[in-house]
């Protein structure tokens, strides 16, 4: 026999999921003759910051499930060039995913997002009106015919904006016009399950553990400039000798590693440099009129085995990651991804870091990530939602009593 209540309980963990992140949305585009070449299924939040009359204010928000696909979203001719999926919502806000291809995998090769800051239900009372575009390379590639899943939050930094997608579903280029049966899987959640043959060659290294977190320390004559704690791990995409293309993940490992750095007015660096031939540097800049510090540079040039080319170099000088107000630190338990180039990505963990205005060389007040602030959310709204249950089963059972003792009469 069903339990009374028990067709409630759905509802009630769809709400708590609710509060973690928006519902996912489908998003399809088709060819002039109706047939389908892009499928997604995800849900999105937003993270960035404006300038208002009383200062720099942060704002998240969550792609609208009734979000629309334009018609400049396109398949590309005969499925072998480039195809987008452009979403709109709100007052002229839109996030396109550009997909490209070779002969075994596709990706995304770029997302974009333009935001009309005039759009007062996202941006109320900001101080200008202009439109802006941001964009950067991605880590979402799957191999052809075979669907993109990832359960897994998937945090992707465009200079000043921060778009987390979670539960993603997605394929380009498709044949049948509905999403293949096999799946590539996204390194957050591990490995594909349907891992393909193994080639006759030794087969890559497992991934290292999770990296050593270590303290680094920059600074000069007038004081400390940047105090930092973090693991550092790199993610590079790279062609082996045997012509086969491999994603090799490697540790810093602080033992090993030399620290040197800078403080400038602008600028500041740190540089590490590894007993393996790695050299990577961070650069952090600041916002005049926002007050803030952040991740604004990464480069790195090191030297991989069995590559055929050994020496890998990659920059980016216009990263929007780690940011805090400046005098206070920015601290996140939950690792971050931060996409340098297609190709180049570093994994952080555990990262606590300040720039700049660091006084008497302690980490000031703590703003906490926004992966951080859910995980808390969770808890609280497990704990709220359990709470609720008890009340109601004890109201019930008071009604239920109350009832019982009116069927009786004094006699």
């Amino acid at each position: 026999m069903a339990v009374p209540g028990g067709a409630r309980r759905q509802p009630l963990l769809l709400l708590l999921l609710g509060l973690v992140h928006s519902a996912s949305a489908m998003f399809m585009v088709e060819d002039g003759n109706g047939t389908t070449c892009i499928m997604a299924n995800f849900s999105a939040g937003f993270q960035t910051n404006y300038n208002t009359k009383s200062g720099s204010k942060n704002v998240t928000f969550d792609l609208p499930s009734h979000a629309e696909v334009l018609n400049s979203s396109f398949c590309g001719k005969e499925n072998a060039s480039d195809s987008s999926l452009v979403i709109a919502f709100g007052k002229g806000h839109t996030l396109t995913l550009t997909f490209t291809r070779n002969a075994t995998r596709y990706s995304v090769q770029k997302l974009s997002f333009v935001y009309n800051l005039s759009d007062t239900d996202f941006f109320p009372n900001a101080s200008t009106k202009e439109v802006k575009n941001v964009s950067s390379v991605t880590d979402i590639m799957a191999e052809i015919n075979k669907k993109y899943r990832c359960v897994s939050s998937n945090k992707i930094h465009m200079s000043s904006v921060t778009v987390t997608f979670h539960d993603t579903t997605l394929q380009a280029y498709l044949t049948n016009n509905t999403f293949s049966k096999e799946e590539t899987r996204c390194e957050q959640d591990g490995h594909s399950p349907t891992v393909p043959p193994t080639p006759p060659h030794p087969s890559p290294t497992l991934a290292p553990e999770i990296p050593s977190v270590q303290k680094y320390n920059v600074s000069d004559t007038n004081g400390t400039c940047l105090l930092a704690s973090m693991g550092l791990q790199l993610n590079i995409t790279y062609e082996k000798t045997d012509n086969t293309t491999v994603t090799g993940v490697f540790n810093i490992n602080p033992n090993k590693t030399n620290v040197n750095g800078s403080c400038a007015a602008q600028l500041v660096t740190l540089e590490l440099w590894s007993q393996d031939n790695t050299h990577l540097v961070f650069q952090f800049g600041k916002n005049a009129s926002s007050s803030q510090f952040f991740l604004k540079g990464i480069q790195l040039k090191m030297t991989l085995p069995n590559a055929k080319t050994p020496t890998f170099t990659a920059t980016n000088s216009s990263l929007r990651a780690l940011q805090a107000s400046m005098g206070n630190s920015y601290r996140c338990n939950a690792e971050e991804r931060i996409h340098v180039t297609e190709a180049f990505s570093v994994n952080i963990f555990k990262v606590w870091v300040q720039a700049f205005q660091v006084e008497g060389g302690k980490f000031g007040s703590v703003e906490e990530c926004q992966l951080d602030e859910n995980n808390m959310l969770i808890p609280i709204a497990v704990g709220g939602a359990l709470a609720g249950l008890v009340l109601i089963v004890l109201i019930a059972y008071l009604i239920g009593r109350k009832r019982s003792h009116a069927g009786y009469q004094t006699i």
